[in-house]
């Protein structure tokens, strides 16, 4: 386990900046103590300080999950978001509302202005084709985030509020009004349905 180079700092931060935008900064500035993230495996955690120093006394072979994994770095050092993130994205993806607080996760701070993020919600016909890993078309469409540009980051919500998983916008929300009801409005990356999937591999 070691600290990111960076190149992959960067590469971690612009992913995240594409879903969460500048509240990558909460995730960093908490008020329970220093968090940090950390490389093992190829993997990217995200721990607090104080289980940094217990893990640094366990062997590098025993250590398996030092923290939250936020995502793999491929062969071509490329980061790949992992849905084990999906509890720190949510949160920030919330529009319109105030910043809350993920499962384990940062506490906004007093004051903090709402930061308007994107997301998609799903029809209920739909939620199990991308839980299975396929992309949301426009008939699945329930709502869109205004102003969602194509290529942007979005977290993906049942019509009740659950979080899904998350994808990328494959149109923007003007786009989405006109487009064949086959077409495919989000690119799918992950979902909650790879914890049974990929039960074995994911960590």
């Amino acid at each position: 386990m070691r600290p990111l180079t960076e190149a992959e700092t960067r590469a971690v931060f612009e992913k995240l900046g594409k879903y969460i935008g500048e509240n990558i900064q909460l995730l960093v500035d908490r008020p329970d103590g220093t968090y940090c993230f950390r490389l093992h495996r190829d993997r990217v955690y995200y721990l607090s300080e104080k289980l940094l120093k217990l893990a640094a006394s366990v062997p590098r072979e025993s250590l398996v999950a030092p923290g939250t994994c936020f995502g793999k770095f491929t062969k071509s050092q490329k980061f790949r978001l992992s849905v084990t993130a999906l509890d720190f994205l949510a949160p920030y993806a919330k529009v319109g509302a105030g910043l809350q607080r993920p499962r384990g996760g940062p506490a906004a701070p007093h004051g903090s202005a709402p930061l308007s993020q994107h997301k998609v919600w799903v029809k209920p016909g739909s939620e199990q084709s991308f839980l299975y890993g396929n992309h949301v078309l426009k008939s699945g469409l329930g709502r869109i985030t205004e102003s969602t540009a194509q290529y942007q980051g979005v977290v993906v919500y049942s019509m009740a509020d659950v979080p899904l998983g998350f994808g990328v916008a494959a149109r923007s929300t003007q786009e989405c009004r006109k487009v064949d009801p086959l077409a495919i409005v989000v690119f799918h990356q992950a979902d909650v349905g790879e914890y049974v999937r990929n039960e074995d591999t994911l960590t």
